[in-house]
């Protein structure tokens, strides 16, 4: 949107250069109005800044009080008149549009203040107008403008006062030395690096808000696409023993009732079981950084897992003895299991698995297989089981190998670290949580 805007207005001049943050509406925060007007800014929807008004007036009572102690003086300057005072309000009038237009409000306080020194009115806080000015467009990050118009400033006060001096008034003005303009410079260093400073900090705070602001939506789209899986591998298991034993119910329902109350039976546990799951998810939504009511199922429920793969018509064969594993890890091996048993029920002709246990170098390897041949049936799921498989293996930095045998089955390979690391990034995420 940024680019189309830029390509509509052509490209941009440089002293309207600035850092991205400006105009923004994250930029101006509270007490900003929507303006409908055309520059920086303004547009249907897009705040711009109230005028400073509580600023300026001080300022501007100031500057007009400052000249006239200034006048008193400087008796040999040209008396405050009444063409004098409408130059000091109008450079202070100037400033209320400091941050909706900081470029110009900059060289036009410039230009003000330059013709009340052409004219030998006294030196006095005129210059505080200008120095605002100038400030504020460098905090916004008109910097060149910001530097143009002091230096505008400063040539042109360098030529009346060493040599348009003889034909200005005051009559009889005998200019100024080279140590006066050099203290003049020293104070237009002084702020113009202070206002480099503010604008640096400004926007390093920018900086670190819009991360803070990338991190946090970075942690909702992990929260979400783990909250995802989770549901996915829960429903899809489920759904799929409900569906095998809903048409066993169907098929047996004249020829064997006793049978089809058996299917009905299973289908009520596992529909209550699917439910128990998914109210446990859903609980960390609604409380999140809760400890959960029940703790996750892991590679100790695996007997229930069989269980509920025979009531579905399907024999699984476990060979090896589950690890203590780290709640993360367990967890994320007894879904990829479930997910490549719910597989094995919804696509493969076989009514056989085996599921391997396997450790060693640090390494929980897992192996499911089944004789196949693949079916092509589908129980309703979403076809996302093996790419929510990789993408627990590889949170855990683990890996995920799943592809047809030569043989005519399928296998599931799936390696996992026995390491802590997932603990600590639960217990990390958990405390950032309980702090929010």
């Amino acid at each position: 949107m940024d680019e189309q805007r830029v390509r509509e207005r052509g490209p941009a001049q440089w002293w309207h250069s600035g850092p991205p943050w400006w105009n923004h509406p994250e930029a101006t925060g509270p007490g900003t109005s929507t303006g409908t007007g055309t520059g920086p800014g303004s547009g249907t929807g897009i705040r711009r800044p109230r005028l400073p008004w509580r600023s300026t007036l001080p300022l501007t009572v100031l500057v007009l009080v400052g000249s006239n102690f200034a006048a008193h003086t400087q008796p040999h300057r040209e008396h405050l008149d009444t063409y004098a005072r409408v130059l000091l309000l109008a450079t202070c009038a100037l400033l209320l549009g400091r941050h909706r237009h900081p470029v110009t409000v900059a060289f036009g306080t410039a230009a003000l203040a330059l013709a009340y020194l052409a004219a030998g009115y006294p030196y006095g806080p005129v210059f505080a107008a200008v120095a605002v000015a100038c400030f504020s467009a460098v905090v916004a990050g008109h910097r060149r403008a910001a530097w143009a118009a002091l230096g505008m400033l400063w040539a042109g006060h360098l030529l009346i006062s060493l040599w348009l001096y003889r034909w200005l008034p005051p009559p009889g003005d005998g200019g100024a030395d080279l140590g006066q303009e050099l203290i003049i410079v020293t104070w237009v260093l002084i702020i113009v690096s202070l206002a480099e400073l503010v604008r640096l900090r400004r926007e390093q705070w920018a900086r670190e808000r819009a991360d803070r602001a990338q991190a946090a939506r970075r942690r909702a789209d992990e929260e979400r696409l783990r909250i995802a899986r989770e549901l996915h591998d829960v429903l899809a298991h489920s759904i799929s023993v409900i569906n095998v034993q809903a048409g066993m119910g169907l098929a047996l329902l004249d020829s064997d009732p006793e049978q089809a109350r058996s299917a009905l039976t299973t289908i009520k546990a596992a529909s209550k079981e699917a439910l128990g799951e998914v109210r446990q998810v859903l609980d960390t939504l609604r409380a999140p950084g809760d400890v959960p009511r029940a703790p996750a199922p892991g590679l100790g429920r695996l007997p229930e897992l069989v269980e509920q793969a025979a009531s579905a018509g399907l024999t699984v064969d476990v060979t090896g003895e589950p690890s203590r594993l780290a709640p993360g890890a367990d967890l994320a091996a007894f879904r990829i299991v479930q997910e490549a048993l719910t597989n094995v029920v919804r696509h493969s002709g076989s009514r056989h698995a085996r599921v391997r246990l396997e450790h060693g170098g640090g390494e929980l390897r897992l192996r499911i297989d089944d004789d196949g041949p693949a079916t092509g049936a589908d129980a309703g799921g979403s076809g996302n089981g093996l790419a929510g498989m990789r993408e627990r293996a590889a949170a855990l930095g683990g890996t995920i190998e799943a592809g047809p045998r030569a043989d005519g089955g399928f296998r599931v390979l799936a390696v996992l670290p026995l390491g802590n690391r997932d603990a600590r990034d639960d217990g990390g995420a958990r405390d950032e949580r309980e702090d929010r």
